[in-house]
């Protein structure tokens, strides 16, 4: 349980939306955690006596009946909506009563004022009359909202005001009703709809949004103030239909237990997290797909391309230059990608070729292009590519540096098992972690960003085995090629073992050229250790050909390299 050292007996809220749904469940369970008053908000109204035909009946259907004998007893016909109307009534003044008394059962005090937040002038008159009795407001949690879900081409005006003014002039005007000098506490109630996007709400995205940099401002000025923008996934409720709830599972979200998510907004208003003003409790809303369309389409990506934007080519360095390595190219072209087809997933890469490579030194280009040209695409399954990296030299001719073909599908395939797991050790070589780095014209070149291997666990004519930790590198280092599903640093620097392979039984190094097919299965392991397994296929005077599999300890495959082809530099020693 948190302990709320900072909320005490004089400690008021006022809560929008806090008398009945998910809001209502927050504020029961944070009085019953902390000695504090409610001053809740709502537009229902609080019957002060039930119809006598209600009296005991709790029963959906028996009271809807009870109302239609209601209805016709006083001379009204009764029609579906005039008997959900009061119905509705009836229940909402009964669930408000509910939290009321749950509130005041934890020793807590609470009490309700019907009012529209979008009505500042009766907000602020009714809140200062509130304020006379409970004390001056302490704390807002703002959890009033609208929905009006359709596609943005069938949405009205009407439609956008209803839900953007519940979120945005209902916060608006709570600010101009209580000094902010007052505000110990600021919780909004935002949404992952507004931190991801989701389809048939952009009206509730753009609110939700504006609610999470309305509490990054509200922090900059009021810094003493405990200020967090909650971005809610979906709950188990009433809302959540079960037609929704399968939706969901199909599409790989989690839904927020109703007892787990109250209890998440009482751990938020712990002291030690007064300086999170925005958090994402919930999956990500992972979209469907948009339709792919008939006709094979061309694109054309822009990226202006430096040094100084890329740290990590710091530790990237051959014969002087910084040189961007290939993996860079490859997770290049898959983030583009992934980014013009939501919904689809890079999982591999064909016929990667290293051309002209990219080095950064007078002669870099002021731009690069990444060109993609659809080859094949199965509606709501997948999409094959042809890519291309190039720019045009001072002459304006096209100058080439990677190509490959890549695949986008909706769903990766389940990790195989690498079955030739061999984890035994030889204790051939010996040398361990940094040793294996910059301590002579054999070791590897690789900086920080790109290490390390551990250990060599074991090493034949034919293969060669190890042990690999990456440690993170800052977002600032990553520069313009950040680890998102394809991690261009650990998978770097699962291609080591081969150098190690390649000069411990020919005295040789290489640089890669070439791949038959780069395959994703899972993302690597950060922080952690994971194992590569390379399998050496072909060795000629000029050049090698190996397989890598990168790997847990039981052999789970988190990706594979397969047909990579290296071509050897000369011979560092005589």
């Amino acid at each position: 349980m948190s302990t709320l050292t900072q909320f005490n007996p004089s400690s008021v809220f006022v809560v929008s939306g806090g008398a009945k749904g998910i809001t209502a469940k927050c504020v029961v369970k944070l009085a019953q955690q902390s000695l504090c008053k409610f001053i809740l908000l709502g537009r229902s109204n609080v019957m002060e006596r039930e119809p006598e035909f209600a009296n005991g009946c709790f029963d959906e259907a028996t009271l809807k009946k009870r109302i239609m004998e209601y209805l016709l007893a006083t001379g009204t016909k009764p029609t579906p909506i005039s008997v959900q109307k009061l119905y509705n009534e009836i229940a909402s003044s009964r669930e408000i009563q509910e939290t009321l008394a749950a509130i005041r059962q934890t020793g807590g005090d609470a009490e309700y004022l019907s009012v529209d937040v979008t009505d500042v002038t009766t907000l602020k008159a009714k809140l200062l009359e509130a304020s006379v009795r409970m004390g001056n407001v302490t704390g807002i949690i703002h959890g009033a909202g609208n929905l009006a879900d359709k596609l943005i081409e069938k949405k009205n005006s009407e439609d956008f005001e209803k839900v953007y003014t519940a979120k945005v002039q209902g916060l608006e005007n709570l600010l101009n009703s209580i000094p902010a000098n007052q505000l110990q506490h600021l919780v909004l109630f935002s949404s992952v709809t507004g931190f991801y996007g989701n389809i048939g709400q952009s009206d509730y995205a753009i609110a939700n949004e504006i609610l999470n940099k309305s509490a990054h401002l509200v922090k900059m000025h009021h810094p003493d103030c405990h200020v967090v923008a909650i971005n809610w996934g979906g709950w188990d409720s009433g809302m959540v239909t079960p037609e929704l709830k399968k939706e969901f599972a199909r599409r790989g979200i989690d839904i927020i237990p109703v007892d787990a998510g109250a209890q998440m907004l009482v751990n938020e208003l712990n002291p030690i997290y007064r300086d999170t003003t925005q958090v994402v409790i919930g999956s990500p809303m992972i979209l469907p797909p948009a339709p792919l369309g008939s006709e094979n389409r061309t694109y054309r990506v822009r990226r202006c391309l430096t040094a100084e934007k890329n740290p990590f080519l710091q530790d990237h360095v051959i014969a002087g230059n910084l040189v961007l390595p290939a993996t860079c190219a490859v997770s290049w072209i898959a983030d583009t990608c992934e980014q013009l087809y939501p919904g689809y997933r890079f999982f591999c890469a064909s016929d990667f070729k290293v051309l002209k490579g990219i080095t950064f030194n007078e002669n870099l280009a002021s731009e690069h292009y990444v060109e993609l040209q659809e080859l094949s695409k199965i509606d709501g399954q997948e999409v094959e590519l042809q890519a291309k990296i190039w720019s045009k030299n001072s002459a304006g001719k096209p100058i080439f540096h990677f190509s490959a073909n890549p695949k986008l599908v909706r769903e990766i395939p389940e990790a195989p098992i690498y079955n030739n797991l061999n984890l035994k050790e030889d204790n051939v070589i010996s040398l361990q972690g940094k040793q294996f780095y910059q301590q002579d014209p054999s070791s590897l070149f690789h900086g920080g960003a790109f290490q390390e291997l551990r250990r060599i666990l074991n090493i034949t004519p034919e293969r060669i085995t190890a042990e690999c930790f990456w440690k993170p590198i800052t977002p600032q280092q990553q520069g313009q090629f950040p680890v998102d599903w394809m991690n261009p640093y650990a998978t770097d620097l699962s291609t080591h073992p081969l150098w190690i392979w390649l000069y411990h039984f020919h005295s040789s190094i290489c640089l890669p050229g070439q791949m038959e097919r780069y395959e994703q299965f899972a993302r690597t392991p950060v922080n952690k250790l994971y194992y590569v397994s390379c399998e050496i296929k072909q060795k000629t005077a000029t050049g090698l050909c190996a397989d890598f599999i990168v790997h847990d300890r039981e052999g789970k495959v988190f990706s594979r390299l397969l047909g990579t082809r290296g071509i050897i530099l000369p011979k560092l020693l005589a």
